[in-house]
């Protein structure tokens, strides 16, 4: 066996016992009895432990010295050591008590959050908060060798960002979604869907939209959770929602959302299956691909004609005359408190609240015990209203209970890569609105898994768009999506 094929062997087992730390993450999200929560951090900080080893051991170090000048010269080998290599050095930079520690916490968090945004208690979660924070910014200062502590974390969901090309990109945002979110909230406002729309009912109907995505049933499924998401790769991915019986949407774009996610890890090749390659290559890559199936697909007007059609069969009269209106409703702009719930005009302007107060965190310059005051003066200056509860405000986001600090901005690169990709596949086939009209999306999800998923993490971040749509990613063929797309809602 050759130094190669031993070296891929071992992290081949890595990446199997990580699935198996996802899965456990996804039980406690779903089925796990909630008394359980102590025993679950448990089980999760000594696997991490056993992670943590796999991925600083000292073979693993021997393994690629060896692979210099000697290794396999194909783009795959070369991705895979350069991947590996990366692994390597963040684990050794990382003392194995202070992951465990965070392993354990974070599952700690998960539960103290859920239970306080339950009861609407902001105490309740702030020492698990504050706790947690420490524990992220020791790994930050561990990982950034002396250089900023927001870019090292940045760089554990999209490699290559940093700080200040983030700061620049919303700085080359916000004006013109501004501009737009005024001229939308002068315009008259579509009327909402009306009624009590059964739960039952609409997971039913969120089943058939994933499988009408193209997730693939055999190798997934949906359940239940307080925040959704997707989880796993390969073979067995798996997705969450919610409902809320006076507003199906929440349930319905939860469930194309996270298919977005989950199409991409089922698309990527499986030659890399349980490899460094083997999964979505960022989180921006990946929201590029969920916000894409959620927005340029599901919240368009031909695909909204179609799930017109198929609401009604289901749910009846909904309060709306015609497709054309139920298009208006999908995509009315409202100032809400909900990011997941916002409209593509505010969705932005959530994560730049985020993106800002969690620098500030890690920065040391705003204090845990300050966060929701902040949080809460922050948004009434950016969007005119009061926060009336904190599962409207602080408590609403999963995220940084789990320690995903860094996360919140790739929500935008997302939404910025998913204007390119769109553009680009409009121009390779055409406009889709007639196909989605009919509840066909397969030329514009097959696009996708050709040009970006089946790739894995082949190349780097913004290479896959790269490479994808002919030029170097830019703010430009979003804002004009935009543009056209709520001038239209608007007439």
């Amino acid at each position: 066996m050759s130094v190669y094929s031993e070296m891929m062997g071992f992290a081949r087992e890595t990446a199997a016992l990580e699935q198996v730390a996802g899965r456990l993450g996804w039980d406690q999200e779903t089925m796990m009895p909630r008394g359980a929560a102590p025993q679950r951090a448990e089980e999760l900080s000594a696997l991490e432990a056993v992670l943590h080893a796999r991925r600083s051991d000292p073979q693993m170090a021997d393994w690629l010295s060896a692979m210099e000048g000697e290794g396999p010269s194909d783009a795959v080998s070369q991705a895979n050591i350069a991947h590996l290599h990366r692994v390597y050095d963040r684990a050794s930079k990382v003392p194995a008590d202070l992951a465990k520690a965070l392993a354990k916490e974070t599952s700690l968090a998960q539960g103290v959050w859920a239970e306080a945004r339950a009861g609407e208690d902001v105490a309740k979660f702030l020492p698990s908060l504050s706790h947690l924070i420490e524990l992220k910014r020791e790994e930050a200062a561990a990982l950034a060798s002396g250089g900023p502590l927001y870019d090292a974390l940045l760089n554990d969901f999209e490699r290559g960002a940093t700080e200040a090309d983030l700061t620049q990109l919303f700085a080359d945002l916000r004006p013109r979604l501004v501009a737009l979110r005024a001229a939308m909230l002068d315009a008259p406002q579509p009327h909402k869907l009306e009624g009590s729309f059964n739960e039952t009912q609409q997971l039913a109907l969120s089943q058939k939209l994933a499988e009408t995505f193209g997730y693939d049933m055999a190798h997934g499924r949906i359940d239940k959770a307080v925040h959704p998401f997707s989880s796993g790769s390969g073979l067995d991915v798996r997705i969450t929602t919610r409902t809320e019986l006076s507003d199906p949407f929440n349930c319905l774009y939860s469930t194309i959302h996270e298919v977005g996610h989950a199409c991409y890890e089922q698309g990527v090749s499986q030659d890399y299956a349980l490899s460094p390659l083997g999964g979505g290559v960022s989180m921006g890559v990946h929201e590029s691909q969920s916000r894409f199936y959620e927005n340029q697909i599901g919240r368009s007007a031909g695909f909204c004609a179609w799930l017109y059609d198929e609401m009604t069969a289901v749910f009846g009269d909904m309060g709306l005359e015609g497709p054309d209106a139920f298009f208006k409703a999908v995509n009315r702009v409202e100032t809400g408190f909900i990011r997941t719930e916002a409209d593509e005009v505010h969705y932005n302007l959530h994560v730049l609240l985020r993106y800002d107060l969690e620098r500030d965190l890690i920065s040391g310059a705003l204090d845990v015990a300050d966060l929701e005051e902040a949080w809460n003066t922050r948004f009434e200056a950016d969007f005119g209203r009061t926060v009336d509860k904190p599962s409207n405000g602080l408590l609403q986001d999963v995220h940084w209970s789990v320690g995903l600090f860094g996360y919140f901005p790739t929500y935008t690169l997302g939404n910025v890569y998913a204007g390119c990709l769109n553009a680009a596949m409009v121009a390779d086939l055409g406009t889709q609105e007639a196909s989605y009209a009919k509840g066909d999306v397969k030329a514009a999800t097959d696009w996708m898994r050709r040009h970006v998923q089946v790739h894995g993490g082949l190349y780097e971040p913004r290479d896959v768009i790269a490479r994808a749509t002919g030029e170097a990613p830019s703010v430009a063929p979003l804002l004009d999506y935009l543009d056209e797309k709520f001038a239209r809602v608007a007439g």
